[in-house]
C-alpha cells in the first residue's frame, strides 16, 4: 500500500501497548487518526457531490438569471473544465509544497467561489465563480488519498480509508443530486453553493489539528511540463464537453482534440527529459495501474451519464420535483455506503481483479436495465431496482480499483499519483457525458425522451463491459505472473536439492 514510510503511525511509532508505551497514549492518537481521515473525507464528499449538486437545480437557475438553452450547460462545465484540466499540475504543486499546505489553498478557494456562485446576480459571475470552484478543487483534490494514507495508522485502516474514499467518490455524486434536491425544493438553487461555506470553514479550522503535513519534495519546477499539461487537458475536456453541440467533425471538435494530443505529446516527451517531472512516466510503467486508470474512466463515463439520463426520465417522464428526484437515486447511494463496509474484507479474500470484474458486470446489468424503460414504468417498476444494483455493483468496484492505481507507488509521488487517478475520473466523465449525449441526440424523437435514452443507456452499458474486459485481462495477467513465479522458485528449489 502507498505512502506506509510516511506514515504519522507508521512501523516506527508502536501501534499496540508494549513496556515502553503507556496504554493511556494510544487512545488520543488513534482519536487524531481517525478525526484526520474523517476531515478528509468530508472534504472529498464536498468536492465530488460539486460536480452534481447543481443537476436539479438547473431549471430554476435558467428561470432566475436568464441563460440560454445551450450556456446553462456552463453551470455544470466549468466546474468539470477547470477540475479536470488542473489536476496534474495540482498534484504536482502538493509534492513540492506539501500536501496539506495545498489542501488547505485549494479548500479556501474553493469555499470563497462557493460564496461568490451563491451570490451571483449574472449567467457570466455563476460560470466564473464555478470554475474557480474547479481551479480550487484541483488544488486540494490530489492531497486527498496522500493524507488519508499517512493519517491511516496501519493497513487494516488503509484499506477501509481507501474503501470509504471509493464510496465517497462515487457515491458523492449520487449525494449530490439528493442534496441538491433537497436544498432546491426547501430553500432555493443558491444554497446548493452556500452548504459548501460553513462545512469549508469547520474543515479549514480543523485541519491542523489532526492532519500533519506531508515532507516537502524541493526541486525544480516542471513549467513546461505544467503548461502542457494542463494545456492539453483543458484543449480535450473543453472539445469533448462541446462537442454535442458543434458536431463531432466540426472544425472547433477536431481542432480542439488535436491540439491537446499535440499537447500531451508534448508533455511526455518533457516528463522523459526533466530532472523533476510533473508527471512521473514510471507511475505509467505498470500495466496494472494504466489498465486500472482506463477502468476507473470508463466506470465513472458511464455513471455520470446514467445520472444525466435517469434525471431527465425521473423528472420530465416521472413528473418528480427536485426533492423526489434526489430520494429516487437513495437506493444507488445506499448500496454504495453499504458494500464500503464489506469490500475491505472482500479484497483480501478474492483480490481487486475479480472485484472489480463483478462490479463492472453489475453496472453493465442496470445499464441494460433502464434500457427497457417505457412509457407505463413507474419509479418501483423501471427505476428502483437498476439503481439498487447500480449502487451494489459502484461500491464493489470503485475501491480495488482505487488499490490498483495506488499500489506501490513510493510515498513522495503519492500526490502525483492521486492527481492522475481524479484526473482520469474527470475525463472519463467528460468523454463518457459527451459521447452518450451524442448517442442521445442522434436517437431521439422530437417531443420524446425514450427513443434515444435506450441507445444511450445501452452505450453506458458498453463502457462498464470495456471496463470489465480490462479487468479480466489484468486478472489473467496477473494469475500468468502468479505461475511464472511459482515455477521459477520451483527450478531454484530443485536446483538448490541437486
Amino acid at each position: 500500500m502507498p505512502a506506509t514510510s510516511t506514515s504519522p503511525t507508521s512501523s516506527t511509532t508502536p501501534l499496540a501497548p508494549s513496556k515502553t508505551t503507556s496504554p493511556t497514549d494510544l487512545p488520543p492518537n488513534a482519536a487524531r487518526a481517525a478525526a484526520g481521515i474523517a476531515l478528509v473525507l468530508v472534504a472529498q464528499l464536498m468536492l465530488i457531490l460539486d460536480a452534481t449538486v447543481v443537476n436539479v437545480a438547473l431549471p430554476h437557475i435558467d428561470a432566475d438569471l436568464g441563460f440560454g438553452p445551450a450556456s446553462l450547460s456552463w453551470v455544470l462545465n466549468g466546474y468539470t473544465l477547470a477540475f479536470g484540466g488542473l489536476l496534474l499540475l495540482g498534484g504536482r504543486l502538493g509534492d513540492v509544497f506539501g500536501r496539506r499546505r495545498m489542501f488547505e489553498a485549494g479548500l479556501a478557494v474553493f469555499t470563497l467561489a462557493s460564496l461568490a456562485g451563491g451570490l451571483a446576480q449574472s449567467p457570466e459571475m455563476l460560470v466564473g465563480a464555478r470554475a474557480a470552484q474547479g481551479i480550487g478543487a484541483a488544488m486540494a483534490a490530489p492531497g486527498v488519498l496522500a493524507l488519508l494514507t499517512t493519517s491511516a495508522p496501519d493497513a487494516a485502516a488503509r484499506n477501509r480509508a481507501l474503501a470509504l474514499f471509493g464510496a465517497v467518490s462515487s457515491g458523492g455524486m449520487s449525494i449530490g443530486l439528493l442534496l441538491g434536491g433537497v436544498l432546491t425544493d426547501l430553500g432555493s438553487w443558491r444554497w446548493t453553493l452556500f452548504i459548501n461555506v460553513p462545512i469549508g470553514l469547520v474543515v479549514l479550522a480543523l485541519t491542523r489539528r489532526v492532519l500533519d503535513e506531508t515532507p516537502r519534495r524541493p526541486g525544480r519546477f516542471d513549467l513546461l511540463g505544467a503548461v502542457s499539461a494542463t494545456g492539453g487537458a483543458v484543449a480535450i475536456v473543453y472539445s469533448l464537453i462541446s462537442a454535442p453541440e458543434h458536431g463531432w467533425t466540426s472544425a472547433r471538435t477536431i481542432g480542439g482534440l488535436a491540439l491537446g494530443a499535440a499537447l500531451i505529446a508534448l508533455l511526455a516527451r518533457t516528463e522523459l527529459r526533466v530532472e523533476h517531472p510533473m508527471l512521473r512516466p514510471e507511475l505509467l510503467r505498470n500495466p496494472r495501474r494504466v489498465g486500472a486508470l482506463a477502468a476507473m474512466a470508463l466506470v465513472v463515463g458511464g455513471q455520470l451519464s446514467m445520472f444525466f439520463l435517469a434525471v431527465q426520465f425521473i423528472e420530465g417522464e416521472l413528473g418528480f420535483g427536485p426533492l423526489e428526484s434526489g430520494l429516487a437515486f437513495l437506493p444507488l447511494t445506499v448500496g454504495i455506503f453499504g458494500m464500503s463496509r464489506v469490500t475491505p474484507r472482500l479484497l483480501g479474500i478474492v483480490g481487486p481483479t475479480r472485484m472489480i470484474m463483478t462490479g463492472t458486470v453489475g453496472l453493465s446489468a442496470s445499464f441494460a436495465l433502464l434500457s427497457t424503460l417505457s412509457p407505463d414504468d413507474t419509479y418501483w417498476t423501471g427505476v428502483f431496482a437498476a439503481m439498487l444494483i447500480n449502487g451494489v455493483s459502484a461500491g464493489l468496484a470503485f475501491m480495488p480499483i482505487t488499490v490498483l492505481i495506488l499500489s506501490d507507488v513510493e510515498p513522495e509521488h503519492a500526490g502525483s499519483a492521486s492527481g492522475l487517478l481524479q484526473t482520469f475520473q474527470q475525463l472519463g466523465g467528460a468523454i463518457g457525458l459527451a459521447v452518450i449525449v451524442s448517442v442521445y441526440a442522434a436517437g431521439s424523437v422530437p417531443g420524446e425522451f425514450l427513443p434515444g435514452a435506450r441507445a444511450a443507456f445501452l452505450t453506458s452499458a458498453s463502457c462498464a463491459g470495456i471496463a470489465f474486459a480490462v479487468a479480466a485481462w489484468l486478472h489473467l495477467r496477473g494469475r500468468r505472473s502468479a505461475r511464472t513465479r511459482a515455477d521459477q522458485t520451483s527450478s531454484v528449489e530443485v536446483t538448490a536439492a541437486a
